[in-house]
């Protein structure tokens, strides 16, 4: 059964290791002056997820502190530890001291509204 768990261990470590890698799933929505993101990052704390916006550039760190005796108990592990993601935004971002509108962490969900500069015209079809 120690073999079975040691595989078993190191599928989830190898796992996490990708989603650690690759960006967590975000949806960016634009409505009139505001950019909509929304990123899954479940399993963190609130208080354990630090963001910042410079230029059009969104930083991203969270780190899940782990209780040691609960890892003892351990057999797979899939989800991210840590987050460390830096993610170019596709718009221009207002600057000032309102950079980021609203940030709220409810049941995973990291949902982020952004004041952005809306560059060209729309022309009317008639």
């Amino acid at each position: 059964m120690g073999l079975v768990k040691e595989v078993i261990k190191e599928i989830g470590n190898k796992s996490r290791e990708f989603y650690e890698f690759v960006l967590p799933p975000i949806d960016m929505y634009l409505y009139d002056d505001n950019l909509k993101i929304i990123i899954d990052i479940p399993g963190f704390a609130k208080k354990d997820i630090e963001l910042s916006l410079c230029g059009d550039i969104l930083s991203i760190n969270a780190k899940k502190i782990i209780d040691e005796k609960e890892s003892e108990f351990l057999i797979s592990n899939q989800r991210p530890n840590v987050i460390d993601k830096k993610i170019r935004l596709p718009i221009e971002i207002k600057q000032g001291e309102e950079k980021i509108k609203s940030a709220k962490y409810e049941n995973g969900i990291l949902t982020l509204i952004i004041p952005v500069i809306k560059k060209g015209k729309d022309i009317p079809i008639e």
